[in-house]
């Protein structure tokens, strides 16, 4: 397979790509076209870069991904700018994923005041504010905690024998070392841009999770998105909330939910690095918390 920026500049090479992508799909609109083509460069240098590919051949998979690495650390105003840009090319443009004109993109959450607001807790913080939750929400906070989930991917946990993780995840770079050190049982979540994901979850929260098995997936709104929940455990909003009252009155301050991937990050990073050069430890730890750059993972190390 060619390497895409091997004979020219890669920000040359992506521009030439956004303005074959952008006669396609232009309004004649100056403002509109300009917005497009800046974020188009930026998927273009991207697919050049990490995916070997052109832009006209990056799948809506990957252009979701690549929104759910920025969502770290760019604004909401940013992300929906350039996923109107993408969901133009999509379905106006010759490309080898094309997007009917009836669908839509699903929006990507931005992370980053929750990554600029955010610092880890230590473990007994985290037992702390367990004490101050029920029963359920206290087992999502151990879930969360324990594999680094989100709060929406709470509700999408299931067994790896139920459901595999997507081709990207099980094939990127230093696979062989995920979840290095950790015991426990696999399962998969559903992360930004429809990422499965494998994630391990620690034994005896694992029995307990499975104590909460439905007999039949109960259906779930979160934030407008609906989800097929197979076990009878919050998450999402509900729990976020949970978590942050039980903090609050725990511990008199709280980062929110989100802070518990800090922890989670910043722990891996302290194991594996016993063992393990910084940048393939960055690596390992970007695969398990569903990030495709390992550099994205460094705001979860602050």
């Amino acid at each position: 397979m060619a390497k895409f920026g091997a004979n020219k500049n890669t920000r040359e090479a992506a521009e030439t790509q956004a303005k074959n992508i952008l006669k396609q799909i232009s309004e004649k609109h100056v403002g509109t076209d300009r917005n497009n083509f800046e974020s188009l460069v930026k998927l273009a240098e991207y697919a050049n870069s990490y995916l070997n590919c052109s832009l006209k051949d990056v799948t809506q998979e990957q252009a979701l991904q690549y929104l759910s690495d920025r969502s770290v650390d760019h604004s909401q105003s940013s992300l929906n700018k350039d996923t109107l840009a993408f969901q133009r090319m999509f379905q106006g443009a010759k490309v080898s994923d094309p997007l009917s004109k009836n669908d839509r993109l699903p929006k990507i959450k931005s992370e980053m005041e929750q990554n600029n607001n955010s610092r880890c807790y230590t473990q007994r913080q985290i037992e702390i504010v367990q004490q101050h939750q029920t029963d359920k929400f206290a087992l999502a906070t151990q879930l969360a905690a324990s594999a680094g989930l989100r709060a929406h991917e709470l509700l999408t946990l299931q067994r790896i024998d139920e459901r595999s993780p997507s081709e990207r995840d099980k094939y990127l770079e230093a696979k062989e070392l995920k979840f290095k050190g950790m015991d426990g049982e696999k399962y998969t979540v559903k992360g930004k841009g429809g990422l499965i994901r494998e994630v391990v979850i620690p034994s005896h929260l694992a029995e307990k999770l499975e104590q909460h098995r439905l007999d039949q997936p109960k259906q779930v709104i979160d934030r407008e998105v609906h989800y097929q929940s197979k076990y009878d455990i919050p998450g999402g909003h509900r729990w976020s909330n949970s978590f942050t009252k039980a903090a609050e009155r725990s511990l008199g301050w709280t980062t929110g939910a989100h802070g518990l991937r800090h922890t989670y990050a910043q722990e891996r990073m302290s194991d594996l690095q016993n063992t393990e050069r910084y940048q393939t430890a960055l690596a390992v730890i970007s695969q398990e918390l569903g990030h495709f750059r390992p550099d994205i993972t460094l705001v979860y190390l602050r």
